[in-house]
C-alpha cells in the first residue's frame, strides 16, 4: 500500500478500486492518484456493522488462514463507516477460490518458457498456479516478518503489517520463493474481488460492498437509472434473489 494511499479513507480507496478493470495492483502511486469526482464521493453510504459468518477453511491451513484474514483486514479495514474485508467474508472467498479451476490452474496455459524478469506486457510469468503462489507467498511473508519483527505476519500490530505490505507492493523486500510484488498483486486483486463479488462466492456477505457504493447487484433492469445523476433508490439483489 502506498504512502499516498494512507492519506485517503478506506471508502475513497474502494471507490477508486472499482474503476480498475480488471482489478490489479498498479504500484506505489496508482490508487492514490486516481481521481474521484465530488458526486461519487458524496454517494458513499455508511453501512451497518456486521460479522462474517462462521467458516472453517477447506484449503488453507489454520496458520495460513490467519495470515489471509490479517492481510485482507489491512487492505480493506473496518472503519466508522462500515465493515471491512474480514467482516465481508473475504477470507472465505479466497479460501473457496483455491478449490476452483482458477485456484488449481486447470484452466491456465502453464507450458513454458517462462520469463519472470520480462516486460510487464507479457503478463504473469511464473510456473506457479494460485494455490502454489499463495502457499509459498504466505510462507515467505511470515519469514520476512520474523526476520524483521520476530513474529509471523498475523501476530504483528497494524502498523507493522502495513509497513510490510507496503514493502511487498513496492518490491522492496526479498522473498525466497516468489516475487513479493507478484504475491501482493494477487492478494490485493482477490481482496477486491471478494469484497465486491456476488455473495454466492462467499464474499460480499450481506452485500456490504454493493451497499457501500450503491450497486444494484443482479436486479433484472436498472438501465434507465444509469445516466441519472442520482443514487439508485432500491437495495441490491444477489444472484440467488437475496435482498439486502
Amino acid at each position: 500500500m502506498s504512502k499516498e494511499k494512507q492519506g485517503h479513507s478506506r471508502r475513497d480507496f474502494l471507490l477508486r478500486t472499482i474503476t480498475l478493470a480488471p482489478a490489479m495492483a498498479l504500484g506505489s502511486s496508482a490508487v492514490g492518484s486516481l481521481a474521484i469526482t465530488p458526486a461519487v464521493a458524496a454517494d458513499v453510504r455508511p453501512v451497518e456493522d456486521q460479522e462474517a459468518r462462521a467458516y472453517q477453511p477447506s484449503w488453507f491451513t489454520p496458520e495460513e488462514y490467519a495470515f489471509v484474514a490479517a492481510a485482507v483486514g489491512r487492505l480493506i479495514p473496518k472503519d466508522d463507516r462500515g465493515p471491512g474485508a474480514v467482516e465481508a467474508g473475504v477470507p472465505e472467498f479466497i479460501d473457496r477460490q483455491m478449490n476452483t479451476p482458477w485456484g488449481t490452474g486447470s484452466n491456465w496455459y502453464m507450458q513454458g518458457p517462462f520469463h519472470p524478469d520480462s516486460i510487464k506486457e507479457l503478463g504473469y510469468q511464473l510456473p506457479l498456479v494460485p494455490q502454489q503462489l499463495y502457499r509459498l507467498g504466505i510462507a515467505d511473508t511470515d519469514e520476512a516478518a520474523k526476520a524483521q519483527y520476530g513474529k509471523i505476519f498475523a501476530q504483528l500490530d497494524a502498523s507493522q503489517q502495513d509497513a510490510l505490505l507496503q514493502a511487498m507492493e513496492a518490491g522492496k523486500v526479498e522473498f525466497k520463493q516468489v516475487p513479493a510484488a507478484t504475491f501482493f498483486t494477487y492478494l490485493l486483486q482477490n481482496t477486491r474481488e471478494g469484497f465486491f463479488c456476488d455473495p454466492v462466492h462467499g464474499g460480499n456477505q450481506n452485500m456490504v460492498g454493493w451497499k457501500l457504493v450503491g450497486f444494484p447487484g443482479a436486479r433484472a433492469d436498472f438501465m434507465d437509472w444509469v445516466e441519472r445523476d442520482v443514487s439508485y433508490p432500491l437495495p441490491p439483489v444477489s444472484i440467488r434473489g437475496e435482498r439486502a
